[in-house]
């Protein structure tokens, strides 16, 4: 039935005598085999399914493609989207964002989360432009040595970008070819990731690259956003599904194994929503390091009876709670109970606050980079 539905959609199948690749000895003996097949298979396929409306595609812009593939980072593609754009209408170019102050791009970048992405990115652009001229280096090795850049992000700008022969392996292209091979290698291990990468650079194309490795870059990454995906994968619509040897075990969706993964936890927080008659709020900057990384943020405590400590006597009466709401993060749940204190000019000089923060009025904050449950309280 699979090969039968295989040509129905116009995709070649193999030669009988490489239909099956179940008996192969060595991850190295099924990835010579693919060779000559999938490359060619998933690059035509790109060309007439995979995806090409989205706005970081079809340039060979590296400011734009590295700006997409930072933002894209553990983020949905239509979260990315709005972002994206306003990035490029505040910072048109690399020079722009390296001559931005960093509030400027927190602010932009307040909601996505990840905020060492945007203290990065920010580095990253002013490294280009102090040490490269304003030219992103076209070789994904030199890319590397850009703040916040790494092997993968590095593959997917020379590879769009300059067409280097050179393998992404993000978490799509992970899942495709670990299921392609029926690669059984446990990833939570660096030496398994590193043998799986050398199978990805193996698979990739060997003739008129300037063409064919964008579009074979785009067509695996869209293979594993929409047809190969964790749960459901729909193998039927696949171009590659005589090639591959999950599909062939009868279980594609057991691959990638990876035995250590995060665990959950959890976190609780009250927050000092200090807020004067005249509307302007306290704001003070986060650590770099830790939760909200830089962010400006209401003051943080550890609990309820830490927050009331650091208040007089005579202020503790103004306090309104406000209903307790939980903030998820990728690996953390953030348990925040707000409290609300509304000053008149008098008892604002009396509350004694920290060096690193200041009074901003609705037009100064909400340009400034605040966690998303922040500038949510705040209503903007």
């Amino acid at each position: 039935m699979a090969l039968t539905r295989t040509r129905r959609l116009g995709v070649s199948s193999l030669p009988p005598e490489k239909t099956s690749f179940a008996d192969m000895p060595d991850p190295a003996g099924v990835t010579a085999a693919l060779v000559p097949a999938f490359s060619a298979q998933l690059v035509r396929w790109q060309k007439s399914h995979g995806r090409h409306s989205l706005p970081w595609q079809n340039t060979r812009d590296p400011y734009r493609v590295w700006l997409s593939e930072i933002m894209l980072q553990q983020t949905q593609v239509a979260t990315v989207l709005d972002y994206y754009t306003r990035f490029l209408q505040r910072f048109p170019t690399v020079v722009d964002l390296a001559l931005a102050k960093p509030d400027e791009v927190l602010g932009l970048w307040s909601g996505l989360g990840y905020y060492s992405r945007a203290r990065n990115l920010h580095r990253c652009a002013q490294d280009v432009v102090r040490l490269h001229g304003g030219q992103f280096p076209q070789t994904a090795e030199r890319l590397q040595t850009l703040s916040g850049i790494g092997p993968s992000t590095a593959a997917a700008i020379a590879s769009f970008c300059f067409s280097e022969r050179v393998a992404i392996l993000d978490g799509n292209v992970k899942r495709v070819l670990t299921r392609l091979t029926a690669f059984s290698g446990d990833l939570a291990s660096n030496a398994q990731e590193r043998t799986l990468l050398g199978m990805a650079t193996e698979l990739l194309p060997r003739r008129n690259l300037r063409e064919d490795m964008p579009r074979y870059t785009q067509g695996i990454m869209d293979l594993g956003a929409t047809i190969c995906t964790s749960r459901q994968p729909s193998c039927l619509l696949c171009p590659v599904q005589t090639l591959c040897l999950g599909l062939a075990s009868g279980a594609p969706e057991r691959f990638p194994i990876k035995t250590r993964k995060l665990k959950r936890s959890a976190l609780s927080l009250s927050l000092l929503w200090a807020e004067r008659s005249d509307g302007a709020v306290w704001l003070e900057r986060r650590p770099v390091t830790g939760i909200w990384g830089g962010l400006y943020c209401f003051p943080v405590f550890a609990g309820e009876d830490e927050l009331l400590a650091a208040l007089p006597a005579s202020l503790q009466d103004r306090l309104q709670a406000v209903p307790p709401f939980v903030h998820v993060l990728t690996h953390k749940d953030l348990r925040l109970s707000p409290m609300r204190l509304v000053l008149s000019a008098r008892p604002a000089r009396a509350l004694q606050l920290p060096e690193d923060g200041a009074w901003f009025g609705r037009d100064d904050w909400i340009v400034l980079g605040l966690p998303a449950p922040i500038r949510k309280l705040l209503g903007g």
